[in-house]
């Protein structure tokens, strides 16, 4: 009962400490949709996912064509990696440049790499296969498809889907995710990531 108690606590706390009016939590029937923790995949008995949109949310194309990190991107996802969150990026792409995921994601990585202007590297590897791009142009967002092809690939994870636009946030939210506008002032530029390692370890 005592630990029940102190969990509970802490959420509060993360919560309040790291802008939870932020935090868009599903609705009832939504959240039904959202997977459960297990022991499995994640450190200390729970996991979670955390997809983005790309541009405007983790990199910036100038007025030059130039392409750099948002402000803070390569931090947290440097944060994100040493807490072993896996992530990922759910994005529009022309569905014309391949058959599968990892084709349209060579192609994204070659058309970002040619105009990367920033010091740091895009972190490619920290999204491994977990690319999610239009198959048809019916599937470009907000169309569901691509929110759905990620939940299937990632067990029983709970999900986070990070983006700058509200129409998206919103229908990564009614699709289950727990979405958070990003890049917002006045708010945490990201969702905290002690926020998403208390809603991994959630019962």
């Amino acid at each position: 009962m005592k630990k029940t108690s102190a969990r509970r606590a802490t959420w509060r706390t993360l919560l309040a400490l790291g802008g939870a009016a932020a935090l868009s939590v599903p609705t009832a029937g939504a959240a039904e949709g959202v997977p459960r923790t297990t022991a499995e995949g994640g450190r200390g008995g729970g996991c979670a996912v955390v997809y983005f949109d790309l541009g405007e949310t983790l990199v910036h194309t100038a007025e030059d064509k130039s392409i750099r990190y948002m402000p803070g991107a390569a931090r947290y996802l440097r944060a994100l990696r040493a807490r072993h969150i896996p992530v990922g990026l759910i994005t529009n792409v022309p569905s014309s440049w391949g058959s599968t995921d990892a084709e349209r994601a060579a192609e994204l990585k070659r058309v970002i790499n040619k105009d990367w202007a920033d010091s740091t590297p895009f972190a490619w590897s920290d999204f491994g296969d977990r690319i999610f791009t239009p198959r048809t142009e019916a599937e470009r967002k907000p169309a569901p498809a691509l929110w759905q092809r990620a939940r299937s690939a990632s067990g029983h994870c709970r999900l986070v889907y990070q983006a700058e636009t509200p129409d998206e946030v919103q229908a990564g939210r009614s699709l289950g995710y727990f979405s958070y506008l990003a890049t917002r002032p006045k708010w945490p530029t990201y969702l905290p990531v002690p926020v998403i390692t208390a809603l991994a370890h959630l019962p």
